[in-house]
C-alpha cells in the first residue's frame, strides 16, 4: 500500500505521536534529574520544563487517541493547537538564532536579575560571583568566595556558552517546528480518508 493510504497515514501520525510522548517523558525525566541531585534548585526553571513536558504529552495523547479511533473532533483540536504551537515554537525558535551578543546579553542580565535562585545555581555551578561585577557585602555559594580568593563576573562565563546553547536550542525548536506542521499535514489527510473497514458508504 503506498504511504497515501488510510494504514499509512495512521501509522505516521501514531509514531509522530509516540516521538512527542517520548520528547515530554524526557523533560519531565530531565527536570527530576537536575533537582534531584542538585543542579537546579529554582522552582521557577524546573515548573516551566515539568509544565512543558505535560502539555506536549497531553497534545501527544490527544492525537494518539484520535488517530488510533479515527476520532473526527480530536484530531480536529489536535490539528488546531499543534498549529499554534508550531507558529509559537517556529517564531522563538527563529529569535533564538537571530540574536547577536548584545541581545544575548540584554536577555542574560534581565534573566540575571529575574531569579535568585538561578542566580545561585549559576554562581556555584560556574564558580563566579556577580554578573558584571560583585559587591563583597554580597552573598555568595561560589566556591572561590567562601575560600576568600578573587571571583570572576558571571558575564563572560555565560556569554562562553549563551551564543552555543542559544543556536541548540533554536536548531531542536526548528526541527520540532517542522514535525510538526508534518503532524498538521497529516491530520489534515486522515481525517479526510474513509476507513477501509468501516461501512464504505459511510464517512468517518
Amino acid at each position: 500500500m503506498v504511504c497515501g493510504g488510510f494504514a499509512c497515514s495512521k501509522n505516521c501520525l501514531c509514531a509522530l505521536n509516540l516521538l512527542y510522548t517520548l520528547v515530554s517523558l524526557l523533560l519531565i525525566g530531565i527536570a527530576a534529574w537536575g533537582i534531584g541531585f542538585g543542579l537546579i534548585s529554582s522552582l521557577r526553571v524546573v515548573g516551566v520544563v515539568i509544565a512543558v513536558g505535560i502539555f506536549l504529552f497531553l497534545i501527544a495523547l490527544v492525537g494518539l487517541i484520535g488517530a488510533v479511533k479515527h476520532h473526527q473532533v480530536l484530531l480536529f483540536f489536535y490539528m488546531i493547537i499543534l498549529l499554534l504551537v508550531f507558529i509559537v515554537q517556529f517564531s522563538v525558535s527563529c529569535a533564538c538564532l537571530a540574536l547577536n551578543q548584545e541581545q544575548q546579553g540584554q536577555l542574560l542580565e534581565v534573566g540575571w536579575n529575574s531569579t535568585a535562585s538561578a542566580r545561585s545555581d549559576i554562581q556555584r555551578n560556574l564558580n563566579c560571583c556577580g554578573f558584571r561585577n560583585f559587591n563583597p557585602n554580597d552573598t555568595c555559594l561560589a566556591s572561590c568566595f567562601k575560600s576568600g580568593h578573587p571571583c570572576s563576573p558571571c558575564a563572560p562565563i555565560i556569554g562562553e556558552y549563551a551564543g552555543e546553547v542559544l543556536r541548540f536550542v533554536g536548531g531542536i525548536g526548528l526541527f520540532f517546528s517542522f514535525t510538526e506542521i508534518l503532524g498538521v499535514w497529516l491530520t489534515y489527510r486522515f481525517r479526510n480518508q474513509k476507513d477501509p473497514r468501516a461501512n464504505p458508504s459511510a464517512f468517518l
